[in-house]
């Protein structure tokens, strides 16, 4: 179970620089990028639906030259969603309301389909004319092609590639040509290891891909065949490990629904921040709950004890 939309904001946060130096030249030139630092992630609670809604990415920096701020605000999106715009435009009268800053809104559009241009506007009119036209930057993914970002030294070009339109052949050939993008760049372990890990998300190949993918990284980088393979085994055994705990930790949590009804998102946060020993240990406890308040006391048993 792979929290598609965490990878997301992670490594958007860890590369924001280079993804403004990559989709937004201009305001990158423009930017004071020393003054550049992030807020505190703001939660807005949709009046409408009831749903509360967390702002992907906040920061604040100053424009070369001048003393006053503005804000960035930029959100992934993963799956189309009908009334995108207005949610954007929510988020930029709240942030605007709130700092008293102008806002650069960007948006991120990730996902598969539809391939056709999305709005980035919202409008309100009237008979006699508009009273509101609120436009944000949009990058949607599946409408840039992989080869105009091959050759551009960019951590978050070797990464978005995965998500860019791609033939179906040319799927080894673009998770090959990641890799050797991702190995030319002076990243620490930690960041290769980020980036890694976004690809062989993104870029998952049969069996057959597979050996044609480790072919054409032969060729086009023989001399980081190795240290690309190392890589990405390396996350690939990492991703294991993570995935078998959040596949258990997702059982034990439905199992507590079972017993004792729907859990507070409170309750499922302190379940969720069990060391991985504990949460073996609530397993097999959780067998003779009968309601929330067995969970409750067996979380005071943890803390007397």
């Amino acid at each position: 179970m792979t929290d598609y939309d965490r990878l997301f904001k992670e490594l958007l946060a860890t590369f924001f620089v280079e993804f403004l130096e990559l989709f937004f030249p201009a305001i990158h030139a423009h930017t004071d990028l020393n003054s550049l630092t992030f807020l505190d992630k703001e939660v807005f609670t949709d009046v409408t639906s009831g749903e509360k809604h967390e702002a992907d990415l906040v920061a604040r920096a100053r424009l070369r030259g001048q003393d006053s701020f503005f804000l960035f605000h930029l959100e992934s999106q993963s799956e189309r969603q009908e009334h995108f715009g207005l949610r954007m435009f929510r988020y930029f009268a709240r942030f605007h309301e709130k700092y008293a800053l102008p806002v650069y809104p960007i948006a991120v559009l990730s996902f598969d389909s539809p391939r056709k241009l999305q709005p980035h506007t919202y409008r309100v009119d009237f008979p006699d004319g508009p009273v509101l036209d609120f436009s944000y930057r949009l990058v949607q993914l599946n409408r840039l092609h992989w080869r105009d970002f091959v050759n551009k030294p960019n951590p978050v070009a070797s990464a978005l590639m995965a998500k860019m339109s791609i033939a179906k052949k040319d799927r080894p050939r673009v998770k090959a040509e990641c890799l050797r993008l991702v190995l030319t760049l002076k990243l620490n372990d930690a960041k290769m290891q980020l980036i890694s890990g976004f690809i062989a998300t993104y870029l998952r190949l049969n069996a057959e891909d597979e050996q044609q993918f480790k072919q054409v990284l032969k060729e086009i980088a023989p001399e980081k065949e190795e240290k690309a393979m190392q890589l990405m085994n390396s996350w690939e055994e990492k991703g294991w490990h993570r995935g078998k705990l959040e596949g258990k930790l997702e059982l034990v949590l439905r199992l507590l629904e079972k017993r004792g009804g729907l859990l507070s998102q409170e309750l499922r946060g302190q379940v969720a921040a069990l060391p991985p020993n504990d949460l073996d240990e609530l397993s097999l406890a959780l067998l003779d709950f009968n309601s929330q308040s067995d969970l409750l006391h067996w979380f005071d048993e943890r803390i007397i004890h």
